[in-house]
């Protein structure tokens, strides 16, 4: 098992011990860098190394790597981009993170140019251990090796998420146990059926099987080993159902495979009142804080879309939020006054040319978003949750993708978990890949899950993600 369970939520154990062994690297530069700077004849003002300096200083560090992606994406990127991205979580989002934090704590701070030598020197060293540990890490004897059980679209399209982003997680897909005369996945990895199943997981050495057949009946031409798979289980083989296989290692339900007993009797859905209370508290906290740092930023956005094209400078739209209400959302406006000017609503496009110049600017870094924090603070929207879609699309949607409506039980949000994971959605075929990940979200929500979300939103932000 290379994975644990922590409220509700699967963490990977390779990205929880390298986040760890990365913690302990930047507490030990920050500490011994005194006397590397001593040994090569560097001038250094005095350096501080207490523990709660060194702690602080990696813990900055660390949520900079988490903001940027770091962990999830550095199996797919190369030396190069990958110490790019490690220079851009320590040196921007980090040395911002450690502006803010040294003027709340001065002692902390210890010296620019001290600083300065500290973070070269741990993005130098933090890339060379990240490239040793993935090759240990990603090494044939470590990996966790799955057979698929069916040989259908379900399987068909497992094998193509692998493809694109399992195998940054550690995982190989051994191939396919055909139980259709007809299959559809490439011939190459079919397998054949084994007499021995357990047999056969000890001599391939497989640590899990994965369900995924089309259908289970006989009548209806399935096929499911039970007993086999009872035995394997029993004898320590995982067996895992491919829709919980896609919500732990891919953070999503898939929802060609979500049917109604799943909601029903899954551990999650809950509403609590506590919880509830909490995240009220926690949105009004970050609006407000929000509120008062971005002010500045909030009148000179202002300023510069009335002087490009004038009045209105806020534009509004109905959304549908919590339990179907709708609401009125406020945005600074980004497209011509007659964007809609036939009165339809429309999906926004790509290089769409209603977009103004300021427009184009404000969307890129979502400054048009923040007239939403009188939508939170109101309590129509939370500051993380599903973004709110128009009523003229909901009614739509609700027609053409199952369990739509299903996102409609949590509070929309500034932020969401389809946001980070997703383009941006201008098709029923955008809003069914982003209903995977909100219905995840939906089912697992949590405050430690809102609190990651808006680290990670850090990379949308400064990358222009999912903008049109």
């Amino acid at each position: 098992m290379s994975y644990i369970r922590f409220r509700k939520h699967y963490i990977h154990i390779p990205h929880l011990v390298l986040g760890i062994l990365e913690f302990v690297v930047l507490f030990a530069v920050f500490s011994l860098l005194t006397l590397i700077l001593s040994l090569v004849g560097v001038n250094h003002a005095p350096f501080h190394t207490d523990i709660l300096s060194a702690f602080l200083f990696a813990l900055v560090l660390s949520c900079g790597t988490l903001a940027m992606g770091g962990y999830l994406v550095m199996v797919q990127e190369s030396i190069s981009s990958l110490f790019f991205r490690t220079l851009v979580a320590y040196c921007f989002v980090g040395g911002i993170g450690l502006t803010i934090l040294y003027v709340i704590v001065p002692s902390a701070d210890p010296g620019s140019s001290n600083l300065f030598w500290a973070v070269m020197l741990a993005s130098l060293v933090v890339v060379l251990m990240r490239l040793i540990f993935l090759r240990i890490v990603d090494s044939e004897q470590l990996v966790r090796r799955v057979v698929i059980l069916g040989a259908g679209d379900f399987a068909r399209g497992l094998l193509a998420e692998y493809e694109q982003n399992m195998r940054a997680l550690g995982v190989r897909i051994v191939g396919c146990i055909s139980d259709s005369p007809e299959p559809t996945v490439a011939k190459e990895k079919l397998l054949s059926t084994p007499y021995d199943f357990y047999e056969f997981c000890l001599k391939n050495r497989i640590s899990e099987i994965v369900v995924a057949q089309q259908e289970r009946r006989k009548a209806e031409g399935g096929w499911l080993p039970v007993p086999d798979l009872m035995e394997c289980k029993l004898r320590g083989v995982e067996v895992t159902s491919a829709l919980d296989f896609y919500e732990r290692e891919l953070k999503k339900a898939k929802l060609a495979m979500v049917h109604p007993s799943w909601i029903v009797f899954s551990e999650g859905f809950k509403a609590s009142r506590s919880r509830a209370f909490a995240k009220r508290f926690l949105d009004l906290a970050i609006s407000l804080t929000l509120l008062v740092l971005m002010l500045p930023f909030i009148v000179l956005t202002a300023l510069a879309v009335f002087l490009e094209t004038g009045k209105p400078i806020l534009y509004s739209q109905k959304r549908v939020g919590m339990l179907g209400r709708e609401f009125r959302i406020y945005k600074f406006r980004s497209m011509r006054q007659d964007a809609e000017k036939d009165g339809k609503a429309q999906w926004a496009s790509a290089n769409d040319s209603r977009v103004t110049k300021v427009g184009a600017f404000i969307r890129n870094t979502r400054l048009d978003e923040l007239p939403q924090i009188y939508n939170v603070l109101k309590g129509e929207m939370s500051i993380v949750g599903p973004r709110p879609e128009r009523p003229e699309f909901v009614s739509e949607l609700k027609e053409k993708i199952p369990f739509y409506d299903t996102r409609h039980y949590v509070k929309p949000g500034l932020m969401g978990w389809a946001q980070l994971k997703y383009p941006y959605g201008a098709s029923i075929e955008d809003a069914k890949g982003k209903l995977e990940y909100d219905l995840y979200y939906s089912k697992n929500h949590s405050l430690m899950m809102d609190v990651l979300i808006m680290i990670q939103t850090v990379e949308v932000v400064l990358l222009g993600k999912g903008v049109r």
